[in-house]
């Protein structure tokens, strides 16, 4: 099963025997003051440079969101998806809950993007899949729904299949619905990392889709959290998932190592290009 993204020039193929795909998550002012207080502002232009970066270390798709307390994401969502068009070729992944901001990006955006996202919510699927279908868009579904993210993977394999099952009855494909099992904090649960593991396990032998995740979510709260998240994402991508949401500047070496040992990457050659890369810097 293979996911099409279209950027301004750059296509990005997603399916379970390619190499892992990247989407850059930088470009969300969550955490990030700076980010954020340019965003409250209006000013959009700081995302070029994020863009740019992003993509110089490995990002095959961009995540836009602008959703921070005091901004309008109605006017600056669709200004930041141009501007990033603006300087990157690559696909982009629009990140917001706000559907009249989602709408309103869309209808900017030149090629075929990934939306950010859709979950099991009634009033949630309402309100983004027909949007989604509207423009020929991919979407992310994510597994929680009105009872919130439930803590049997079984459930969230329910959520997935909803989602799926909704997205098509809309004629969007199966192909473009790209799902997500959610990761939570092992600070909080022990077991929350194992619990997202069975799904996306689940996941991808019941529905055969392709899926994200946003990995880092598993160390909140603790210490040395880059040695979790290298970890965590690598068993993650070996149970399925094949286009995380990450920092690539920072686990572009992990996942290309992973698609080595994974037979995805012929004779090692991406993963020695990007060494020779970086023994010339």
């Amino acid at each position: 099963m293979e996911t099409i993204l279209k950027g301004t020039k750059e296509v990005v193929r997603i399916a379970p025997d390619r190499p892992t795909v990247l989407i850059g998550e930088r470009i969300n002012p969550t955490g990030r003051k700076r980010l954020a207080a340019e965003f409250v502002a209006g000013n959009v232009e700081i995302v070029k440079d994020e863009a740019l970066a992003q993509v110089a270390a490995g990002a095959d798709v961009i995540d836009v969101n602008v959703g921070a307390a005091g901004v309008d994401q109605m006017a600056l969502l669709p200004r930041a998806v141009e501007m990033v068009q603006e300087v990157v070729e690559v696909p982009l992944s629009i990140d917001t809950p706000d559907p009249a901001a989602l709408a309103a990006a869309l209808k900017v955006y030149q090629g075929k993007p990934l939306v950010n996202s859709v979950n099991g919510e009634e009033k949630n699927l309402s309100r983004v899949l027909p949007l989604v279908a509207e423009h020929g868009a991919a979407v992310i579904g994510l597994c929680m729904d009105d009872e919130g993210i439930p803590d049997d993977p079984h459930r969230r394999l329910e959520i997935a299949l909803k989602i799926v099952e909704r997205a098509e009855a809309l004629g969007i494909p199966r192909e473009d619905v790209l799902i997500d099992c959610l990761a939570l904090t092992v600070g909080a649960d022990s077991k929350a990392a194992l619990v997202t593991l069975e799904a996306i396990r689940l996941v991808r032998a019941e529905l055969g889709v392709n899926m994200t995740l946003g990995a880092s979510n598993v160390s909140f709260g603790l210490p040395d959290r880059e040695v979790l998240n290298r970890a965590f994402l690598a068993m993650a991508i070996w149970e399925g998932v094949n286009a995380p949401i990450v920092n690539a500047a920072r686990v572009r070496q992990t996942v290309l190592a992973v698609d080595v040992l994974l037979g995805r990457d012929e004779f090692a050659t991406r993963y020695i290009k990007h060494y020779r890369k970086r023994q010339n810097k």
